[in-house]
C-alpha cells in the first residue's frame, strides 16, 4: 500500500468569513483577474459555478509549472467549507487520492482565519508527497485576502 498523510495548516484572513466563502463557492471565475498569478483559468465542466458536485477543471502554476486540474466540488454551508476533489490531472498523475477541504472560520468582527485540510495517497511508494501543492493552496488563500476585501 502506498504512503498517504494529511496536511492541516491555518490562514489568518481579514473580513468576514462568509465573503470569503463566497469567493471560494461559487466566484472561481474570479481567480484569474484576482490572483492571475496562480489561475490562469477556471471553467465549469458539469453543473454549474455554485452547485454541490459541480466539476471545474483549471488551469494554474504550480511552483513555477503550468498545470490543469479536474475536480469534484463538496458544499458545506454550515460549516463555511469546500472541498475538493482530485479527479484528473497533473496532481493525480502522482496521487491516488487528492482531497482538499477549505474551511473559513470567523474568529472575531474582523478577524477569520482559513483551516485548510489536504488528504492525499501516493500512487506509489515512489512518488512524491504533495507538500508544494499544500503551499501552492495556502498562497492562493493568502493572496485571495486582498481581492475578497476590496469586493
Amino acid at each position: 500500500m502506498a504512503t498517504s498523510g494529511t496536511y492541516m495548516t491555518e490562514v489568518p484572513l481579514k473580513g468576514s468569513a462568509e465573503k470569503h466563502y463566497k469567493r471560494w463557492k461559487s466566484e472561481n471565475h474570479l481567480f484569474p483577474d484576482a490572483i492571475g498569478h496562480h489561475i490562469q483559468g477556471v471553467t465549469v465542466h458539469e453543473g454549474d459555478w455554485d452547485s454541490h458536485g459541480s466539476i471545474k477543471i483549471w488551469n494554474y502554476t504550480c511552483d513555477g509549472k503550468l498545470e490543469v486540474f479536474k475536480e469534484r466540488r463538496e458544499i458545506d454551508d454550515e460549516n463555511n467549507a469546500v472541498t475538493v476533489r482530485g479527479l484528473e490531472g497533473h496532481v493525480m498523475e502522482t496521487l491516488k487520492v487528492y482531497d482538499t477541504t477549505i474551511q473559513f472560520i470567523q474568529k472575531s468582527p474582523d478577524d477569520i482565519v482559513c483551516k485548510i485540510t489536504m488528504v492525499w495517497e501516493k500512487r506509489t511508494d515512489d512518488s512524491p508527497e504533495p507538500i508544494t501543492y499544500m503551499k501552492f493552496v495556502k498562497s492562493m488563500v493568502a493572496d485571495m485576502d486582498n481581492h475578497v476585501l476590496r469586493a
